[in-house]
């Protein structure tokens, strides 16, 4: 017996108030700009400026004591990770400890490296700090554009492979989807003021592969069928396009979903906040390539018979599998 979440043929009318889903999406993305606009983003170390240590002990790490004993001192914002290595020995114990910039100066004074020292004497007896590398706000501020710059790189890659495999139409809406899925994720770190750092913008360039491959694989069936129902309507066409794929979608969000929420649970604070982008970029992802992007599609038209030549038929971009 074969586990199904949504029975295999389906006859959902997506596309019955698909000018609301539209207008649900427009809204979002406005209180999303609104907020990143008014609140900001609670930038972490990587886009503030600030100083690495590398902690060495023979003393295991426990991340939790290392904060709690830093705590005191009043530093801000603290980034605590253990370092692994096949290389170590068997009684090196690594931590990078990352502390933001301190107000007015380019990077944390040495008298405080040393009264940090001395507070993890007691957690880890021993500990040195055989590297101390710091980061200035004009290098973080290069980090934010390059950061930027990468995630309109993708997107502007996507636009392009979407334009030479489909029509133009299928690529407007596949970018208008992922556009969707990155403003709403910055704007879901801005309302809640979550710390925004280089992981994040790792995770959005994942949401991007993650909603494009729905999308594509909705397109790739609306395809198939405007070859071969040449007299149905756009939007019954999409709608059965939508609702043949729509068990594979619901599938691979859901089993995604189990494997990121156990990471968000179990995983601990170094990871959190990339595991809740994932989330949350899952979830949007799914909507956006089922109603944003189709809608899309939608309100533009497409060629409907495909059995004619175009100027994308017969290169070598045409028929790319997924």
């Amino acid at each position: 017996m074969r586990l199904r979440l949504v029975k295999q043929h389906t006859t959902f009318n997506f596309f019955k108030d698909w000018k609301k889903w539209i207008g649900i999406s427009a809204v979002l993305v406005i209180l999303s700009i609104g907020s990143t606009v008014t609140m900001g983003l609670n930038f972490g170390i990587d886009f503030k400026g600030g100083t690495t240590i590398r902690a060495e002990s023979t003393v295991a790490v426990d991340v939790a004591a290392y904060r709690a004993a830093i705590e005191p001192l009043g530093l801000g914002d603290i980034s605590i990770a253990e370092v692994f290595d096949p290389s170590f020995r068997v009684d090196q114990h690594v931590a990078q400890i990352r502390i933001q910039a301190q107000e007015g100066q380019e990077s944390v004074a040495s008298d405080v490296i040393l009264k940090l020292e001395a507070a993890l004497q007691d957690v880890a007896p021993g500990i040195t700090f055989p590297s101390v590398e710091s980061v200035g706000p004009k290098v973080s501020g290069e980090l934010i554009q390059s950061a930027a710059l990468a995630v309109v790189i993708a997107i502007a890659f996507v636009l392009i492979y979407i334009w030479l495999r489909f029509e133009w139409q299928f690529a407007v809406g596949a970018v208008g989807a992922l556009v969707h899925d990155i403003v709403l994720t910055i704007g879901v770190f801005s309302a809640l003021q979550i710390k925004f750092d280089l992981a994040i913008i790792a995770a959005l360039l994942t949401i991007v592969g993650y909603s494009l491959n729905d999308t594509v694989v909705v397109f790739d069936r609306v395809r198939e069928n405007l070859r071969r129902y040449k007299k149905k309507s756009l939007s019954e066409l999409l709608n059965q396009s939508i609702n043949e794929t729509l068990s594979r979608t619901v599938m691979t969000s859901v089993t995604t979903l189990l494997a990121l929420i156990s990471l968000f649970v179990l995983g601990g604070d170094v990871i959190r906040g990339f595991v809740f982008a994932m989330i949350w970029g899952v979830v949007v992802g799914t909507y956006s390539s089922v109603f944003v992007a189709s809608s899309t599609l939608l309100r533009l038209g497409v060629k409907r018979d495909w059995s004619k030549p175009s100027n994308t038929d017969g290169n070598q971009f045409a028929n790319i599998d997924a």
